[in-house]
């Protein structure tokens, strides 16, 4: 989770890093560091616990020497608290060498205990320190090789890492490898970057490399070479960033989050965009792969966290319009229990960064024993996506606000049409006409959502910014939207918050309620099933005899829930499997609003990172 920068070229490393890491650090912000080798032919490093600011005024103060090739790191810590000594970079062979390191070293205690016995001392309490040391001692080995000593350092790690190493000695030269965890590549002219991701260099080129599983990369200002773990030369998979940097910058705005909450109308258009033809649904990168979905009888949908609620919803959409079986499962959980999948199941993976570690570990399980594999991804390059079958990219943007508002409805717009799309080549949706308009609309319907509801919920949350508890209930498609109104609130304004499936009330969750308890109620359209319209009001009478404070969300016109609430916000009209695309708006809001009534962070939340790249 934590974010790497590596640069070699003819300009100062140290502006590009920090300018690197400054779009990184919603990976982590635990601690920030940098190590430069000056001209001169001296490393130089500074490190700081604490957000990046606190290494930015640090260095402000003292400037290490201006130097051509550096390596930068903020961190999300794993082994070891986040202080000084335990940020990185690492150093070792007299401090000549430097090393950073995004993952979790599994072995690090058996190898650590093997350099003691050595003789090594240790400075930290990570396991950074350990590969660092080990590939010191391997460079003398090997005569000064830092590449050959790279490799027979990575080929005794065991778990996930992203290694970034670079020698006084060999100034010029930024070596790396991944396994299970992200690493990419920046081509620029007479320079060269290396990054957790492209926002580490898309200020200065958007032609990018994405190297794969257990590769190593050696970068210099005028050539990059990959090769595998044994030192065989491999092709690296281009690809242009479709994005500038000015899409990573706040623009004005109070927060990433706030941002990214009004981008949510273009995200859901980026993603429709070129997907609808003849009044269908056809998704280009699934052209010639309709045997992905032929001859199946189950589809698993695996994610985590907020990927796995919009997962809750594509089910309903899926099932509806495909008419085959969907579960959904939680990714850290999957391959864990022996899941009966075959080649006949197809398993859905979904994860913003595309490097979620347990969904990536479930795709892989799920290729091992034979099922297809289809991912919903936003990040090109991305590891997960090359691990599946077939992509749909979501086209979201980047979102840098940890807490997911844009991307997660981009990954539900991506998942109705992936419903759409089965239905139309499995031949269980003949006339699409009607969802296709509803789709094009939504858009515009978001808009209004945030132009009439947007300061109504933010004087909501005023009011409320001393609640200790908040419950969200909902049926139906509503009940993964009362889930993610509930994570949200839980992420960025640190209460205790649920949510619930409105049913189960009577089976427990109502002890809950006592006087002045505020719950949030998704209310379905009595348009389109006055059953389950009728079984949600009386889940509100229900909790209103019992004191609760009811805040409503309902599409206008509504007027049977307008006599039992004490608040009502309001929703365009729209078709049951879109309306938790407006539903999920006025929650976001109202959980962004809550914080920062609070006065906390909500682009940083305490103990959160934005992409989970460790078990």
């Amino acid at each position: 989770m934590c974010g790497i920068v590596g640069y070699v070229g003819p300009r100062p490393s140290q502006d590009i890093l920090l300018a690197g890491l400054a779009r990184l650090e919603y990976r982590g912000y635990d601690s920030a560091g940098v190590a430069v080798i000056d001209d001169a032919g001296s490393l130089g490093m500074r490190k700081k616990a604490g957000k990046l600011s606190v290494l930015r005024d640090s260095l402000a103060e003292s400037a290490l020497p201006d130097g051509s090739t550096g390596i930068g790191h903020t961190r999300w810590a794993t082994h070891g608290g986040p202080t000084d000594v335990n940020a990185h970079p690492h150093l070792a062979d007299d401090d000549k060498l430097a090393v950073i390191h995004n993952g979790i070293i599994e072995n690090f205690s058996a190898l650590r205990a093997e350099l003691i016995a050595e003789g090594v001392t240790f400075r930290s309490e990570t396991d950074t320190e350990v590969a660092a040391a080990l590939l010191g001692r391997e460079y003398a080995n090997n005569g000064g090789d830092l590449q050959r000593a790279f490799r027979d350092v990575v080929n005794r790690l065991e778990g996930a890492f992203t290694l970034l190493a670079m020698h006084q000695d060999q100034p010029g030269l930024v070596v790396g490898a991944r396994r299970n965890s992200p690493l990419v590549i920046g081509l620029g002219e007479g320079e060269n970057f290396l990054g957790s991701d492209v926002a580490a260099f898309v200020e200065h080129t958007r032609k990018a490399l994405a190297i794969g599983q257990d590769q190593i990369v050696a970068i210099t200002p005028d050539a990059v070479t990959v090769t595998d773990f044994a030192g065989t030369p491999v092709e690296a998979e281009p690809f242009d960033v479709s994005w500038d940097a000015a899409a990573a910058e706040k623009g004005g705005w109070s927060s990433f989050m706030a941002k990214e909450v009004a981008e949510q109308p273009e995200a859901v258009a980026n993603t429709i965009r070129g997907r609808i033809k003849d009044g269908q649904v056809v998704i280009p990168e699934l052209d010639g792969l309709d045997d992905l979905f032929i001859g199946i009888n189950r589809v698993i949908i695996t994610a985590c966290g907020t990927a796995s609620y919009a997962a809750l919803v594509g089910k309903y959409a899926i099932e509806q319009w495909a008419r085959v079986a969907v579960d959904v499962e939680l990714a850290h959980e999957f391959r864990y229990r022996d899941p009966v999948i075959g080649e006949d199941t197809l398993v859905v993976s979904i994860s913003q960064s595309g490097e979620t570690m347990d969904t990536l570990m479930a795709v892989k399980y799920a290729r091992e024993r034979g099922a297809r594999t289809l991912s919903v991804c936003n990040t090109q390059g991305a590891t997960i996506p090359r691990e599946s079958d077939a992509v749909v990219y979501t086209h979201a943007g980047p979102e840098v606000a940890v807490a997911s508002t844009k991307a997660f409805s981009a990954q539900i717009t991506a998942l109705l049409l992936l419903g759409l799309h089965m239905g139309r080549v499995r031949g269980t949706v003949t006339d699409a006409s009607a969802d296709v308009a509803e789709l094009l609309e939504l858009p515009e319907k978001i808009a209004k959502v945030l132009s009439s509801e947007q300061a109504h919920v933010e004087q909501l949350a005023h009011w409320m910014s001393d609640t200790r508890s908040v419950l969200f209930l909902g049926r139906h498609v509503g009940f993964p939207i009362a889930l993610e109104g509930a994570l949200k609130l839980k992420e960025i304004s640190y209460i205790h918050a649920e949510g619930f499936a409105a049913g189960e009330l009577k089976h427990g969750p109502i002890a809950l309620i006592e006087a002045g308890q505020p719950v949030f109620v998704l209310v379905p359209s009595p348009r389109h099933s006055a059953l389950i319209h009728s079984k949600v009001v009386s889940n509100i009478q229900e909790i209103r005899a019992r004191g609760a404070r009811v805040i409503v969300v309902a599409e206008e016109g509504d007027a049977a829930v307008l006599p039992f609430a004490d608040e009502v916000i309001h929703i365009p009209l729209a078709g049951a499997m879109f309306e938790p695309l407006l539903a999920v708006v006025p929650l976001q809001i109202f959980a962004m609003a809550l914080a920062t009534a609070k006065g906390l962070d909500v682009d940083q939340p305490r103990n959160l990172a934005k992409s989970v790249t460790v078990e």
